[in-house]
């Protein structure tokens, strides 16, 4: 008993974390990563038959309508050339060998779907911890989620009613395994038919040096045609199945996680990690206070914050200098007819009735996690940041001084070069598997 109470005590003099340290890191660093909470607004979130399905239709790009951008030049680098269709899955800028990251469009940045979007597509790696989705919130949960990119002129360009009439061509008898019968979406009577170059908006010429739009969508509500002329019955209809779309993708990304990583098991006992990263963990936790936004086992609070970010030019000179974040994106979540409070969620929690006050989300972006987070190619909500010294560094600033909207949270951190580097270390201890 002796021995081992020395034993005990020598090992308590070598640990290289205090009490309170060791504390802290271990709500970071729990034993067993937890799974992702229950949906209730997808009742389907944890059935293997939808995530099976959800997995064949995020690598699918038959749903999608014409590439618009020239950029599209043909290279590995674009999805094929203006005009073409069938070109743009959810896989597409959200690549699994990249940590559900953007490794394929030009710089690294901001994504190319049919055209340019003005924010990096952030990694779905833990996304099923979220109950607010993207960057300023403005969807709230991963049902309605999909309608952003099929109904974007620059991701998807496509509609709700050819993408039912696609499920219904390729997938029917999985989807109907799943979620029950389908309209009768081959009775051109009820549904007209649309095809991929008859969906989205239109490029008026397609072989110019940049195509542009009539302004005329199809398929979707407010097209004045297709979408509209349904009765209202198939109008819910068509909306129902690219919902249960939603809940098959949010079923198969419930499974898309980090893993754990090099620092658990060390902080466990199981491992090794470098002094550096060590020395960086006790930073996170203390001196640097990154822990008060990057918390949890996840390292993110899931909440807002402005961080003095000043926008600068990105791909082709780029740049969002008027995007207020939450301020607006939390605003549309509560007022999206698809939200977690309306007929298509299979039930209801606090996530919108606990929402920040919007006056003070100007130009506030979500935490995002950080695991795995040394895979992402670039940095930001913009992309604009290359590297993780660089990201650190700009925290260790207090953020830019002027050009962004709201009131910057974050006061100068004190930090060292070196100390820099440590933190640097830790959270390229993150990664997972």
């Amino acid at each position: 008993m002796q021995r081992l109470l020395a034993t005990a005590l020598l090992l308590a003099a070598c640990d290289p974390l205090t009490t309170t340290e060791r504390a802290a890191l271990g709500t970071l660093s729990p034993a067993e990563l937890p799974l992702p909470p229950i949906d209730v607004t997808n009742r389907f979130g944890d059935d293997l038959r939808a995530a099976a399905l959800g997995k064949k239709f995020f690598f699918d790009t038959t749903f999608s309508g014409p590439l618009l951008d020239s950029d599209h030049d043909g290279g590995p680098q674009s999805l094929g050339r203006p005009g073409d269709t069938g070109k743009v899955a959810c896989a597409s800028c959200h690549l699994p060998e990249s940590g559900f990251s953007d490794t394929r469009s030009f710089m690294l940045q901001i994504s190319l779907g049919a055209g340019w979007g003005r924010r990096r597509a952030p990694s779905l790696l833990d996304v099923g911890q979220a109950r607010l989705l993207m960057w300023d919130g403005r969807r709230d949960a991963s049902y309605n989620q999909v309608f952003g990119p099929l109904e974007s002129v620059v991701e998807m360009n496509s509609s709700r009613l050819f993408l039912a009439q696609r499920i219904f061509a390729s997938y029917r008898t999985e989807y109907e395994a799943v979620f029950g019968a389908m309209p009768a979406l081959d009775n051109v009577a009820q549904f007209p038919s649309l095809s991929a170059s008859l969906t989205g908006c239109q490029p008026l010429d397609p072989t110019g040096p940049s195509p542009t739009c009539d302004g005329t969508f199809h398929g979707m509500p407010g097209d004045h045609a297709e979408f509209d002329q349904l009765s209202p019955a198939n109008q819910t209809a068509v909306t129902t199945v690219a919902v249960n779309f939603g809940k098959a993708i949010g079923a198969y990304e419930r499974t898309l996680s980090c893993g754990r990583s090099a620092f658990d098991r060390w902080l466990h006992g199981e491992g090794a990690v470098s002094d550096s990263a060590v020395r960086g963990a006790k930073l996170f936790v203390g001196k640097a206070g990154c822990a008060s936004c990057h918390s949890g086992p996840f390292l993110s609070d899931q909440r807002f914050h402005n961080v003095g970010l000043q926008p600068v030019p990105v791909q082709q000179g780029f740049v969002d200098d008027g995007d207020r974040g939450a301020a607006t994106g939390l605003a549309a979540a509560l007022a999206d007819p698809l939200n977690s409070d309306g007929a298509f969620s299979d039930g209801r929690d606090d996530r919108l009735t606990s929402l920040p006050t919007l006056g003070n989300l100007e130009g506030a972006f979500r935490t995002p996690t950080l695991r795995c987070v040394s895979r992402r190619p670039t940095f930001m909500h913009t992309g604009q940041m290359g590297s993780l010294a660089q990201v650190v560094g700009f925290f260790n600033r207090g953020g830019n001084t002027l050009g962004y909207p709201g009131h910057d949270e974050l006061m100068p951190l004190g930090l060292s070069d070196g100390e820099i580097a440590d933190v640097v270390d830790f959270l390229q201890s993150l990664d997972g598997s």
